[in-house]
């Protein structure tokens, strides 16, 4: 196209090549008119995973996929020349066992590396560090450091913790009770909602006697029930961390004791509590994935972006991409976050008031900016310098855990980013070295770094994110790490910084929340997303499943969501 002169002329001519531009693609799209069983928007992990079981069950899907490559938050993406980055989610544990195994994803390239020991907490201004592991020995010897009462205890407090999180392995794998069906359904839908109920009584015949405890577990803040268990403080920050990461939440805010359980209720190679990093980055889990949904017959397209949802009588018939393509279907999946599914993508006026309300109620704060560095070799830390050789120390694999040697030093971050609406001085660092076992990441010699950093507003009170904001806070974080190993700015190569903004922007993460949603007890089960649609399904809208984190039971690299929503499509798609 070409343009003539004057605004007027040349916004008219801009306007007619971009409908030219449309009309083209929408005639050359291979999707354009076809019909399926079942579309699914998003080809994150767990609509990968939707995708995979309908089309074991012998359902035609289509995948739809925004950007350039499947994954969702669960990418590799080499953002820097010769280094491999998860650049979002970086850690793998919560896939449900029952996926690797009804998927076959280990046949379809799914590897993963075990870590042990788990976390590594230096402690600045000393040459103590505390370092837990799966050995029990060297966890006392490790604890003892700081307490030997701790050190006693904390055998009972992984048991204990360890049988809340299996009890609740029943919830995990079933949807939520469908109150509506069970109270006002057919008799074929309350005979249908009683599977879920199963679930909740075999939970409650496993807690048993411990049912009181788990209540306070999941109500608490987490440092009322870490206090009641240890006195040592690098103890307790590190337990801690599990309580607050990727959520606006100090270890003192009631209910910041569930976020910590859901982050011990994984599992890997039948070990629990375990968390390894994936060969090839957390993006070999997507692909393997979606080699599985392939392997049945499944359609996935990338660069496929979906403008909106059809809606015929009452009913999701189809979707519409920006080209202009339509594609209809008898069931459309949205892997997308409640706020881009149901006020985004559907037509306005299409949902009662009473349901857009409550989605538009959901918090998606997010304290996370995520920082990608390329290295030239190891942090070498001043309370256990590197061995000789310059090879990765048993730490180095770790999470490692930084600028958190006490409670009060996390809470104080946290108010500072909450309260004062400004990026924490002193934010809180799990730092992660996946090169240190998985040598396909950097070139030799180098290394990949995964900075899940705490806490950063989503919109900052002295303005908006600019790159100077972004290399400010970048740079607020690496005086950290220096603190505790120093010479490390010297071996940085590059970097990317995520703030808040940039992670929703990429990934389509809503306010940046990595969970589709904040993990708080009013937006998990039965509330999840909301308390008018915690099953899947979309009341208002027949043939309308959310099977993203946003739905049961939440975020994570779990599948769990993707697999309970594709039984539910099913089961109305016989």
């Amino acid at each position: 196209c070409t343009f003539r002169g004057g605004a007027p002329e040349s916004a008219m001519a801009s306007r007619r090549c971009a409908q030219a531009l449309k009309l083209h693609r929408r005639r050359h799209s291979t999707l354009h008119g076809r019909s399926f069983d079942a579309v699914v928007i998003g080809g994150g992990h767990n609509g990968l995973v939707s995708a995979a079981y309908l089309a074991k069950a012998g359902k035609s899907v289509a995948v739809l996929e925004r950007r350039h490559v499947l994954g969702g938050a669960a990418v590799t993406e080499e953002i820097i020349p010769g280094f491999k980055f998860s650049r979002a989610s970086y850690l793998l544990s919560l896939l449900r066992p029952q996926i690797v195994q009804e998927l076959e994803l280990k046949k379809h390239g799914l590897k993963v590396y075990l870590r042990d020991p788990d976390s590594y907490t230096p402690v600045l201004g000393s040459k103590k560090s505390l370092t837990l592991g799966k050995d029990g020995l060297e966890n006392r010897r490790q604890i003892a450091q700081f307490s030997a009462k701790d050190a006693e205890v904390y055998p009972r407090y992984e048991a204990w913790i360890g049988h809340i999180a299996r009890s609740i392995d029943p919830l995990l794998d079933s949807r939520p009770v469908d109150v509506y069906a069970l109270t006002q359904g057919s008799v074929q839908s309350r005979l249908a909602a009683l599977q879920p109920l199963a679930a909740l009584a075999k939970t409650g015949a496993c807690l048993g006697r411990e049912l009181p405890s788990f209540y306070e577990l999941i109500t608490a803040p987490a440092s009322k029930i870490l206090d009641k268990w240890f006195v040592s403080e690098p103890l307790k920050a590190t337990l801690a961390t599990d309580a607050v990461i990727g959520a606006m939440l100090s270890p003192r805010t009631p209910g910041s004791s569930y976020v910590l359980l859901h982050h011990v209720m994984g599992e890997l190679e039948g070990i629990r509590n375990s968390w390894g990093y994936v060969e090839g980055g957390m993006g070999t889990v997507s692909m393997a994935i979606a080699r599985a949904a392939k392997s049945h017959g499944a359609l996935l397209h990338t660069e496929s972006p979906v403008s909106r949802i059809v809606v015929n009588g009452g009913r999701a018939d189809g979707v519409v991409l920006e080209d202009g393509s339509e594609i209809r279907a008898r069931a459309v999946l949205s892997n997308a976050t409640p706020q881009i599914t149901f006020l985004d993508l559907l037509p306005k006026g299409t949902l009662p008031k009473e349901f857009e309300k409550q989605v538009k109620g959901i918090d998606y704060t997010s304290p996370v900016t995520k920082i990608n560095v390329a290295v030239s070799g190891l942090p070498n830390f001043s309370a256990n310098p590197n061995p000789p050789g310059g090879g990765p120390a048993p730490h180095h694999q770790c999470s490692i855990h930084l600028n958190c040697e006490s409670c009060d030093a996390i809470h104080q971050a946290y108010l500072e980013c909450h309260h004062q609406g400004r990026p924490s001085s002193r934010p809180v660092v799990e730092l992660c070295i996946p090169s240190s076992l998985d040598p396909t990441l950097a070139p030799p010699g180098c290394h990949v770094l995964s900075l899940f950093t705490q806490y950063s507003p989503y919109r900052p009170a002295e303005g908006e994110w600019s790159e100077e904001s972004r290399e400010a806070f970048a740079d607020r974080v690496f005086d950290g790490i220096e603190e505790y190993a120093p010479g490390f700015r010297k071996l940085i190569i590059g970097k990317e910084v995520l703030a808040p903004p940039d992670i929703e922007r990429i990934f389509g993460l809503t306010g940046g929340n990595i969970f589709h949603g904040a993990m708080s007890l009013d937006q998990l089960y039965l509330a999840r997303p909301t308390h008018l649609n915690p099953s899947y399904a979309t009341p208002p809208i027949r043939g309308l499943y959310l099977c993203g984190s946003g739905a049961h039971p939440g975020g994570g690299v779990m599948g769990a969501p993707g697999k309970l929503a594709a039984l539910v499509a099913l089961d109305q798609l016989k």
